[in-house]
């Protein structure tokens, strides 16, 4: 008997196999056979396949020694098609994750950590500090349960989520091996978009993973060190002119482009000034930047800019010949858009929903 049950959402197809054939006597076919029930059949119990019943004792082993632990969704909330749920983990700690509807699928953004240490001044999650990493597992189900009880058409993920995924970066890396695998979840790497606030050392390890096709998000939100420092204290210990190298040495495919995501504060990081260091700071770069609105929290130190605030900003940078997108916001009134996740540990958790 296991100490430890394997965990077969944290497996690849492959891993699984030979999980199996060390801990059990089978091999590939009773992997493929898991496989298919759990991901295709949706079936967290997957013992209970033909394939394992035709031998009771392996499936009553099995079941024993084994382990799938995605998490119970023990609420959620929808508006105009965006989906925010929270997962209650084994532990009782609890996550939360996002489904936004796009014109022919579904996104969702996952978290990496329960709560997370980078102490970002505009960010919900900061408020709860580091509670513990996420398993790769767990990071899986987020996705798993979201497909068996949301629907199958999700296709793309985002590490946007609660957590710095460069902060938890082996079973991060893990979790995007195994929702990348043909015989699970199968979502191609090309939709799947790691976003970090500026691990240079992340950034460096993922160069070397050799993983052309995921893409890199980087959350910027100040091009010059004093605000930057201010707003995110990651750039205390690497400052931009580091984080601009890292990114300058990132190995990205011919028509490939990073993405900066700028987090629009009115007051803070929306002058003349700001857009002029952040054309600099771009310059040597392959990049596009995703314009954010901020979106309030409890308690927000800063308000939400209009409109006319958000688009002055945006013609500045096309000005200059930056590619720029500003993007709406979606999931304000659910506490679901970006920087907004955390909230859940308050009574009044959803108290902005209709």
């Amino acid at each position: 008997m296991n100490d430890t049950p394997l965990d077969i959402l944290s497996l690849t197809h492959a891993e699984a196999a030979a999980a199996f054939s060390r801990h059990f006597g089978k091999g590939v076919f009773h992997a493929t056979a898991a496989f298919r029930e759990l991901y295709r059949n949706m079936n967290p119990a997957y013992w209970e396949s033909k394939a394992f019943q035709r031998s009771p004792g392996l499936a009553r082993t099995v079941a024993r020694e084994t382990v799938v632990a995605p998490g119970d969704i023990v609420d959620q909330r929808d508006n105009h098609g965006v989906i925010k749920f929270i997962t209650r983990l084994v532990d009782g700690e609890e996550i939360e994750s996002v489904i936004l509807p796009m014109r022919t699928h579904r996104t969702i953004c996952v978290s990496s950590q329960v709560g997370c240490r980078m102490g970002c001044l505009f960010c919900e999650t900061a408020k709860m500090g580091l509670r513990r990493q996420l398993s790769a597992g767990e990071i899986v189900g987020q996705v798993f349960n979201a497909r068996r009880v949301y629907g199958g058409d999700i296709r793309n993920v985002v590490f946007m989520g609660m957590g710095e995924p460069f902060d938890n970066f082996d079973n991060v890396l893990q979790a995007i091996c195994v929702l990348n695998d043909q015989r699970g979840l199968d979502i191609a790497l090309r939709f799947i978009t790691v976003s970090t606030v500026g691990r240079v050392d992340g950034i460096r390890r993922l160069a070397e993973m050799n993983l052309p096709l995921l893409k890199l998000a980087v959350s910027l939100n100040a091009a010059n060190d004093a605000l930057r420092s201010h707003l995110m204290p990651v750039n205390r210990a690497a400052p931009l002119s580091e984080l601009q190298r890292a990114l300058r040495e990132y190995p990205l495919r011919a028509d490939a482009s990073l993405m900066m995501a700028y987090v629009l504060i009115p007051g803070v990081n929306d002058t003349p000034g700001d857009v002029a260091a952040l054309v600099d700071f771009l310059r040597p770069l392959s990049a596009k930047v995703n314009l954010i609105p901020f979106n309030p929290g409890t308690d927000a130190p800063y308000r939400a800019p209009d409109d006319r605030e958000i688009m002055a900003f945006r013609d500045r940078l096309v000005a200059a010949r930056v590619q720029v997108q500003a993007r709406s916001t979606r999931g304000r009134d659910l506490m679901a858009a970006c920087g907004q996740l955390g909230a859940l540990r308050r009574p009044d958790r959803f108290a902005h929903c209709p």
